[in-house]
């Protein structure tokens, strides 16, 4: 869907859906000429995610579609998110081929400002739109297919267009995820990360194969995809900011998996194929790669795929095998579904040894653990210091991806020493807390001067409660438009 941004014009162009926001206890506001049944307007309270329809009786608008924000000092960004969701689905659902939101004054300066509210609006109109078409032999025609965003400053238009761009991050990031096993694999991956890279100037791609894996000793890595006839790859993308000198190094690490059955240590069948969903922090690194391609950030941002798939073939890794690290460590395998901490070991090597990041930030779908700890909608942090802490959890509740922080302790760090050899893949189970031992793991391939949150996204990726903008089965996008809003809040 096309989303534009304009100043209110003084009388509304033919339009067949308008859309108004209205605030508890607050006047309905309809541009000029547009009239609607008696009564309709006075019936309509504003209550929180309230929604009234009816068909207008005079004017350039046929029908008319009110939406309740509750009281106007308690809007936040979530709300005008979900608001303009709410018209996206509406239009969807009418069948109707453009619409338009009107923006009171007054409405345009809720949750922190003009340029928040444009923001949170478009996103909200835009990612309301979404449809997974990938699978399908015909794609189904796009019913709505333009929204006019009117009203509010310059400031709130241009908080529409940085939105516009931040929504095409998170349905990018989605139609990844979405993707089948044998649609997204590694190689794609990499010709996604190319073509991000022909996007923009400010971008380049590096693609690291099996053959400069085994140079640089990426045992770990390598491990995992020894069961695939698929090679694996280390996919390296930089942006330089248009800045001559840059306000920092940042490298985001995403775990790709394109597909995990487990390997020998083999999952049970049942939704066997959600694993498609274990290359959704890989997903999330070429989706904020994605908006930075639109974007300007002040830092140097490099962004780390390592993309495998961990199934299962004559010489797949055996359960006890012994596997050595870019940085010298062993590490015994004693379940080779716990691989995402393998390929994720190695990438964090790679970046410490030849990045060399003043903050390095991964995510992964990597434990069950955490659905069990925190459901599907809190993503757990585990930062090493009390800055990245905060400026996470902010931009979490920024982009409505809430980012809950979790303790991260020598407990967790010596829980994964090994038997035979320096460490071992898993915890024994008598140490619980899986989503902590696996940052725990992590903990051993990143230096401890080095700023770093692991991100564990297992539950946030998909399964989530539907929210106009996002939610269901399907992928989330969760983690690309928050490490761009970390970005713009990082000090």
């Amino acid at each position: 869907m096309k989303l534009t941004s304009k100043s209110a014009p003084a009388s509304l162009p033919t339009t067949p859906l308008l859309a108004v926001l209205v605030c508890q206890g607050q006047r309905v506001h309809l541009p000029k000429g547009v009239e609607v049944p008696k009564g309709f307007l006075t019936g309509f309270d504003g209550k929180r995610r309230t929604q009234a329809s009816t068909w207008a009786v005079k004017g350039p608008a046929k029908r008319v579609l009110l939406l309740g924000l509750g009281p106007a000092g308690d809007v936040d960004a979530e709300e005008l998110r979900r608001a303009g969701a709410a018209a996206s689905n509406h239009a969807r659902g009418e069948k109707v081929s453009k619409g338009a939101l009107w923006v009171h004054s007054k409405t345009s300066a809720l949750a922190g400002g003009s340029a928040e509210a444009g923001l949170s609006l478009a996103e909200g109109l835009v990612m309301g739109s979404y449809q997974y078409t990938g699978g399908k032999g015909k794609a189904p025609k796009e019913v709505c297919k333009r929204f006019d965003l009117l009203g509010g400053n310059a400031a709130f238009r241009k908080g529409a267009r940085r939105g516009t761009h931040l929504a095409a991050a998170n349905m990018y990031t989605r139609d990844l995820q979405n993707g089948a096993g044998n649609q997204v694999t590694p190689r794609v991956l990499v010709a996604e990360a190319r073509k991000l890279a022909k996007r923009s100037a400010r971008i380049s791609v590096k693609i690291i194969d099996e053959k400069e894996m085994k140079r640089l000793g990426m045992g770990l890595l390598l491990s995992v995809s020894q069961g695939s006839s698929l090679p694996a790859y280390l996919i390296h993308l930089t942006y330089k900011p248009k800045a001559k000198r840059s306000k920092g190094r940042v490298c985001f690490v995403g775990k790709g998996l394109t597909f995990d059955a487990g390997g020998i240590s083999i999952k049970p069948s049942a939704k066997m194929d959600e694993m498609r969903y274990d290359m959704s922090g890989g997903a999330a690194v070429l989706g904020a790669f994605h908006a930075l391609g639109d974007l300007d950030v002040a830092q140097e941002v490099h962004g780390l795929v390592p993309a495998s798939e961990n199934v299962i073939n004559g010489i797949a890794t055996k359960p006890g095998d012994i596997h050595k690290a870019m940085n010298g460590k062993t590490v015994e395998v004693n379940n080779t579904d716990a691989e995402g901490r393998l390929i994720l070991a190695d990438a964090l090597c790679y970046a410490e040894k030849k990045i060399k990041p003043d903050t390095l930030i991964d995510l992964a779908t990597l434990t069950g653990a955490v659905i069990v700890g925190l459901g599907h909608e809190h993503t757990a942090i585990y930062p090493t210091t009390t800055k990245l802490r905060d400026e996470l959890v902010a931009a979490g509740e920024s982009v409505g991806e809430a980012c809950w922080p979790m303790p991260l302790t020598e407990l967790h760090k010596d829980a994964m020493r090994g038997r035979m050899a320096d460490l071992s893949n898993i915890s024994s189970p008598a140490v619980g807390g899986g989503s902590l031992t696996g940052a725990g793991f992590l903990a051993h391939f990143v230096s401890p001067d080095t700023e770093w949150s692991h991100l564990d996204i297992a539950g946030t990726a998909w399964n989530t409660t539907g929210r106009g903008w996002v939610g269901g089965a399907m992928g989330s996008g969760v983690g690309a438009r928050l490490l761009v809003d970390y970005l713009g809040r990082r000090k």
